[in-house]
């Protein structure tokens, strides 16, 4: 048995290579039962302990087993090439774990910021996956690059590559990558969220959808309107959904020829029916202007409701009541009309009494 113990492979005895073995087994099954346990027993009561469990769920057993080898290898008499290549090996596999468990950290804050931001901001859901997956991009191009580094490859010429093809890509596509970041700007900056109401131009529209290219709106008239997110924020935007009040400015005209003192009395009835209105406050009634067909009344008031049809309830009272109230006080309402003076020479003064002579 001393002589089986004593025989040797690759400089080592075989007892050596048993105690090396055990090492590597024992601290396998040590990690692994660990692993298990916390996966099972670890409960995400706060942000520390859930970060701690979903980096213990990413620990993969090959690393666990290629941790054992490497710390059993220290026990052996390995050659300087062996030790050389080991290391490589294990550098690689340290980068893939580093990796595995970047990418675990940022699908935790990804799902976790998406569950909060689903209550208040839904729109920004699909720009929070996109800097979710950006980032795990970055991440696995930083281990990859490292990996070729860890080989032998010299990364100076890749990344001078990697550098003037990324100006080339950014060239081509300079209006997708203007409409992303314009869509993280309207995710940071919120002039509009999704079930807003908004005005873009002359089109209106409730938003639908903060994408990474466009915004969706859903028209009054039912047909879907698409803005690419770079002319959004071009524009000039109306957002409805955060008005308070409305301020509502409107205009009656009443006949030429109405008496003077009837003339003067309608900016008094023109107030008393705003008013009687309920949720309004008056702000102004005045006789504006004489006009081409008529002498021109303006008014104005607060409605202290953003809900547009209650807006048009109150605009209805109000017309009723100056209608009554004009009508009793025998004003006239305005409508268009246009008086035509015709001047006539005397000439045109023969030539029409001979036609009404011979008529």
């Amino acid at each position: 048995m001393t002589a089986l113990l004593d025989w040797k492979l690759f400089s080592n005895t075989a007892l050596t290579w048993l105690i090396a073995a055990g090492v590597a087994i024992a601290i396998t099954a040590v990690l692994s039962v660990g692993r298990i346990m916390l996966s099972r027993r670890l409960k995400p009561t706060n942000t520390t302990k859930a970060i701690t469990l979903d980096i213990v769920r990413h620990t993969r057993y090959t690393f666990i087993a290629l941790f054992a080898v490497s710390s059993a290898a220290t026990t052996l008499v390995l050659s300087e090439r062996t030790e050389h290549v080991l290391g490589i090996f294990v550098t690689l596999v340290t980068l893939l774990q580093i990796a595995w468990w970047c990418h675990g950290l940022i699908k935790f804050w990804a799902q976790r910021v998406i569950r909060e931001r689903l209550k208040t901001d839904a729109g920004s859901v699909t720009v929070i996956r996109t800097i979710s997956a950006a980032a795990r991009f970055v991440v696995f191009a930083l281990i990859i690059l490292s990996a070729i580094a860890t080989l032998g490859f010299d990364t100076k010429g890749l990344l001078a590559g990697l550098g003037i093809g990324g100006i080339a890509v950014a060239l081509a596509v300079q209006n997708i990558v203007g409409d992303l970041f314009a869509s993280v700007s309207i995710i940071i900056d919120k002039p509009f969220v999704v079930g807003d109401f908004i005005q873009v131009g002359d089109m209106r529209g409730t938003v639908q959808e903060i994408g990474l290219k466009s915004t969706r709106l859903g028209s009054l008239s039912g047909e879907q309107l698409i803005f690419g997110n770079g002319d959004l924020l071009k524009s000039r935007i109306q957002n409805y959904k955060r008005m308070r009040e409305r301020r509502i400015v409107f205009t009656i005209g009443a006949e030429y020829g109405t008496p003077a003192d009837l003339v003067e009395k309608a900016p008094q009835m023109i107030r008393d029916a705003i008013i009687a209105q309920p949720e309004v406050r008056f702000d102004r009634s005045h006789f504006k202007q004489f006009g081409d067909s008529a002498l021109v009344y303006e008014a104005v008031y607060i409605v202290l409701s953003p809900d547009f049809n209650k807006y048009m309830d109150i605009q209805q009272n109000i017309n009723f009541q100056l209608y009554r109230e004009f009508e009793k006080a025998g004003i006239s309402m305005a409508f268009p009309t246009r008086t035509v003076m015709l001047r006539l020479d005397q000439g045109d003064v023969k030539a029409v009494a001979a036609l009404a002579e011979g008529v």
